[in-house]
């Protein structure tokens, strides 16, 4: 299997351009496209993403061809999205609600959260693994520019 580098064992999704790999159905390229839009340093919660695609506006002030109305999929398929297909893009901003990173990836999520200067709570003392988490209040990532304005309307995501 080819791709980013970031696919072991399986444990990885293939890179959605590897033609090995299906094509991406049009929602997981949605989920895909959010994911890109993640500044560095910050986060999104699966159900952020996921609610993030049933609203109409977008980060750039862009509206989904169908008007936004659509109820493909929460947290799960976002999630399963990330897993089939997230090698292509930053996955490691796509995370948890609670903070934890993703279960046998930890260590390479971390050094990008590190590389990226991403908010972080030391591992609680109980922690067998003593690996940090997310500190989610500081890192969430809310869709808007980081200067905090509003977005304006219109246009379409692809």
């Amino acid at each position: 299997m080819s791709g980013t580098g970031d696919e072991t064992k399986g444990e990885f999704p293939a890179n959605p351009e590897d033609p090995e790999c299906p094509e991406c159905p049009e929602y997981a390229e949605r989920v895909l496209a959010v994911a890109e839009l993640i500044p560095a340093g910050r986060v999104m919660t699966y159900g952020d993403v996921a609610e993030w695609l049933r609203d109409e506006e977008r980060p750039d002030g862009l509206v989904a061809k169908d008007g936004g109305g659509r109820r493909e999929g929460g947290p799960r398929q976002v999630g399963r999205v990330m897993a089939l297909y997230g090698a292509a893009v930053p996955w490691w901003r796509v995370v948890r609600a609670d903070g934890r990173l993703l279960p046998g990836s930890e260590l390479r999520a971390l050094a990008h959260y590190r590389d990226e200067g991403t908010p972080l709570r030391t591992a609680p003392h109980a922690a067998e693994d003593h690996i940090p988490r997310l500190d989610m209040r500081r890192a969430r990532w809310d869709g808007r520019p980081e200067g905090g304005d509003a977005l304006p309307d219109g246009g379409a995501v692809p």
